[in-house]
């Protein structure tokens, strides 16, 4: 029997991912995942306001550019991953809620989007302090580019970023990446 479109097989001890588009409704859900003071640590982020949250995925939702999917386990909103447009090359970004950490949700549901967008070379800018993210992107196929340093603005705060890029995907499975 075949796997439904959307969905990854799963082995056991693991919770089935999937994605759906991101919805106006998931916003507030959101909202509160991205102000956990711990999840912003590890990410190297201020949150956002309750305006700017709201104003920034309003147009992420009404860009035709960007491909916003709220990642499901066993129906439960547990994240978001998107791809989406910054300074000239296609970002790949995730967050996911803190309770759901260290079960490999992120990098199942970072392997369904590699099969649904196929969009190439993608990116992703991550803090070199964040290894679990790092570690996510490598089990998906992303390579080491190149590190830069950044300057504290008002989303992130002065840190080192690791570039990691995805050149080809030729799909699989995320059972067990």
């Amino acid at each position: 029997m075949g796997v439904p479109h959307g969905h990854e097989p799963i082995s056991r001890d693991q919770s089935p991912v999937r994605l759906r588009p991101v919805r106006q409704t998931d916003l507030p859900v959101m909202f509160v995942l991205q102000q956990d003071p711990e999840s912003n640590r590890l990410a190297v982020t201020y949150p956002r306001t309750e305006s700017g949250f709201q104003q920034h995925w309003m147009q992420a939702l009404s860009d035709p550019t960007v491909t916003a999917r709220a990642i499901l386990s066993e129906d439960l909103f547990v994240g978001w991953i998107a791809v989406y447009p910054s300074d000239g090359l296609s970002l790949v970004g995730y967050w996911l809620g803190r309770e759901f950490w260290g079960r490999g949700i992120a990098s199942r549901a970072l392997m369904l989007l590699l099969n649904q967008v196929r969009k190439r070379p993608l990116f992703a800018r991550v803090a070199v302090s964040n290894g679990a993210s790092v570690r996510v992107l490598q089990k998906c196929g992303f390579q080491i580019a190149g590190y830069r340093d950044c300057p504290e603005d008002d989303r992130y705060p002065a840190c080192e970023e690791v570039i990691l890029s995805l050149e080809d995907f030729t799909g699989g499975s995320a059972a067990n990446p």
